[in-house]
């Protein structure tokens, strides 16, 4: 591979221009913004490097796939990465403008950068660089680029379902990935499920003067009473018969968790917190955090809530729910369970309004795809040995992608622990950048 890093190496500043451009063509998904423009460029790109493209209508008005063919051989490699990005908010605290990627200190600044085009682009280069140095590429490459995974990619599986000749492969290389604080390359088989809803109740005709509290009912607190009984002070998911269907991890689950550093010291530093919830430590808070469901909050609308005092009875409540799923958790499992949770609690006149979902899904770390990735990164970053995660804590569509086709995956890539993926001034490093790259040509290399 030596005559590959020397390519890669040489390219050092074409390369760097090529993310710029990517990372410059706004493409959020929330909003629509040049998303059209987005899958365009994507789409030349592909066709630059010498695959068959086509851009796929996923639903009406959703934003198309970009899915490209290159390469043969004897085994298919299912590549799966997104153009969209998150919104840019909030802007006042950007560094630099998040569609003019910034380098600063060895660090590129820009939205999506880390989450999703660098990842884009460094497989693109990986695949230029193999080309020119190691001639034909050892394996088919599907490549499957989506639009939505911002939102929940909410057209995705049943187009993936309906069109599963599009997905066959032996092994799927995931989107994302990183470094740790030690330098030591992550590695994820699966991904956590989603159930996010929304809960609404309206108690009055509207809003009234909050001397009518004496009689009428509060909306806000109907819902608070409601959101009370899901969980208790000490974390716990209340949700009637919610926890019986979580699966524990397996042999081999823990066998890996026992491997993965956890410097929870320095994690609980980084957040601005002195322990966990539920007083839990170590490999248990390890354990918890990855094959526990969580049961969160992620907003509450109700009333006034501007500046100064306004004194009133609030009409309506709507509060934002999300549930990360484990195995054997789905999705509408989660829903139904909810649903009779509330009723039986007497909260028959809550209202739930399903807003998104992902099965939960994970692979098997015997498998081929998996084992080249260990083996490319364990020749990328010595003397470091890879971290693998049995399931990232995260979400994405690895079901609907892989799992549900029997397609193993596994992901890694360029991003790093200070990324702030989501948030103002998203960045990466350009030396894990390139390292990434080298150990994406080291992977094909093993995955033949």
């Amino acid at each position: 591979m030596k005559t590959f890093d020397q390519y890669i190496e040489q390219h050092h500043t074409e390369f760097v221009a090529e993310l710029k451009t990517f990372c410059a063509q706004p493409s959020i998904a929330a909003t629509g913004e040049g998303m059209a423009n987005m899958a365009e460029l994507v789409r030349h790109t592909m066709s630059d490097l010498g695959a068959t493209v086509q851009l796929l209508e996923i639903a009406p008005h959703a934003p198309k796939i970009v899915y490209a063919t290159l390469g043969q051989g004897d085994k298919t490699l299912l590549i799966y990465n997104h153009y969209d990005v998150q919104p840019v908010d909030p802007l006042n605290l950007w560094d630099s403008p998040p569609f003019a990627p910034t380098l600063r200190d060895g660090n590129l600044y820009a939205r999506g950068v880390a989450d999703d085009k660098g990842h884009i682009t460094s497989r693109v280069q990986a695949i230029r660089a193999w080309r020119a140095t190691q001639g034909e590429l050892p394996c088919k490459i599907i490549w499957f680029i989506e639009g939505e995974e911002e939102t929940g990619s909410p057209h995705l599986e049943p187009f993936c379902l309906a069109n599963p000749h599009l997905l066959k492969a032996d092994g799927c290389l995931w989107e994302s990935g990183e470094v740790d604080e030690m330098g030591r390359p992550v590695l994820y088989l699966g991904a956590k499920g989603l159930l996010y809803v929304e809960l609404s109740v309206q108690s009055l005709s509207g809003d009234q003067h909050s001397s009518l509290g004496t009689i009428a009912p509060n909306a806000a607190w109907r819902l608070t009473w409601a959101l009370s009984t899901l969980k208790s002070l000490d974390e716990t998911i209340l949700i009637d018969g919610l926890m019986e269907h979580v699966a524990p991890p397996n042999e081999t689950d823990l066998t890996l968790l026992k491997s993965i550093p956890f410097e929870e010291q320095k994690k609980m530093a980084q957040l601005g917190i002195d322990h966990w919830v539920g007083n839990v430590s170590g490999y248990d808070a390890l354990t918890r955090h990855i094959f526990q469901p969580t049961c969160d909050i992620s907003g509450i609308e109700s009333g006034y809530t501007g500046h100064g005092a306004k004194t009133i009875l609030p009409a309506k409540a709507k509060a934002k729910v999300s549930f990360r799923l484990v195995p054997n958790l789905e999705p509408q499992r989660v829903a139904d369970l909810l649903r009779q949770h509330l009723d039986k609690h007497g909260f028959n006149d809550i209202q739930i309004e399903s807003l998104s979902y992902e099965h939960p899904g994970k692979s098997d770390p015997n498998a081929e795809v998996v084992q080249a990735a260990i083996a490319a990164a364990r020749q990328t970053y010595p003397p470091h040995q890879p971290v693998i995660y049995p399931m990232m804590a995260a979400t994405g569509p690895v079901w609907p992608i892989a799992i549900a086709h029997g397609t193993p995956m596994v992901g890694f890539g360029i991003s790093y622990f200070g990324a702030h993926i989501h948030a103002p001034n998203e960045n990466i490093r350009l030396a894990d950048y390139f390292q990434a790259i080298r150990m994406m040509g080291r992977f094909l290399a093993n995955f033949k």
